[in-house]
């Protein structure tokens, strides 16, 4: 069974470290924030100058000028801090982030991204992203495996305008985990239920699948 969109975000939480200094983008990324290990402490980053978010706010908690870069409310955390966007962008730029989870619409074999616009469709803006994508090493990719027509969006070579180049290393599917490297998706994980058969169908990029493929687990 594909993972949820809840699932997504805890399986990536398991990548971050104590004292991390974190990047979430906008949709699944941003629910990560509520599947913080315990025993760790991470400071989450926004872009539009908050460093420390905490989990979304109950009714209670609102407050509707502590927003992230996505426009959701959010919470701080103990020892957070605000600031203007420049600094924040100072921070991004100066590769003083130690881990970035991004959405995108595509990712191929060569670590490039396409995750800001579809030509012919409305867009908002660039956001952040290929700041964040040029000033961070460690950066995790999380999307569906294929498009809602069935098409991989792991592919040979993005065919959509370019975030970054030779930039992504990590992809996190709603089927599987794979790294990126050699000019390959290296299958690592694969979601409860989801054979590897399935995942060789959905992935039109080069995939290398080792004999044993264990099943990520969820408590």
């Amino acid at each position: 069974m594909a993972l949820s969109r809840e699932q997504i975000a805890q399986r990536i939480a398991r990548e971050l470290q104590d004292g991390f200094y974190v990047n979430l983008g906008i949709g699944i990324p941003t629910l990560v924030a509520n599947y913080i290990p315990d025993g760790i402490e991470v400071m989450l980053q926004s872009e539009n100058g908050l460093l420390g978010m905490g989990p979304f706010p109950t009714e209670d908690e609102i407050d509707a000028d502590m927003i992230n870069a996505g426009k959701q409310t959010v919470t701080a955390a103990t020892g957070a801090s605000i600031f203007s966007s420049a600094e924040s962008f100072a921070m991004i730029r100066g590769g003083h982030v130690d881990l970035t989870v991004l959405g995108a619409f595509e990712v191929d074999v060569n670590g490039n991204i396409a995750s800001w616009m579809i030509p012919g469709k409305l867009i908002k803006g660039m956001g952040g992203a290929m700041d964040l994508v040029a000033g961070a090493d460690n950066i995790i990719v999380t999307m569906t495996h294929a498009s809602k027509h069935g098409e991989s969006k792991l592919l040979k070579e993005c065919s959509l305008p370019l975030t970054g180049s030779g930039c992504i290393k990590k992809v996190l599917t709603d089927l599987a985990y794979m790294e990126i490297k050699d000019g390959a998706f290296h299958l690592k994980e694969r979601a409860p239920g989801v054979s590897v058969e399935e995942i060789i169908s959905k992935t039109e990029g080069k995939l290398v699948v080792p004999d044993e493929v264990p099943e990520m687990t969820f408590s």
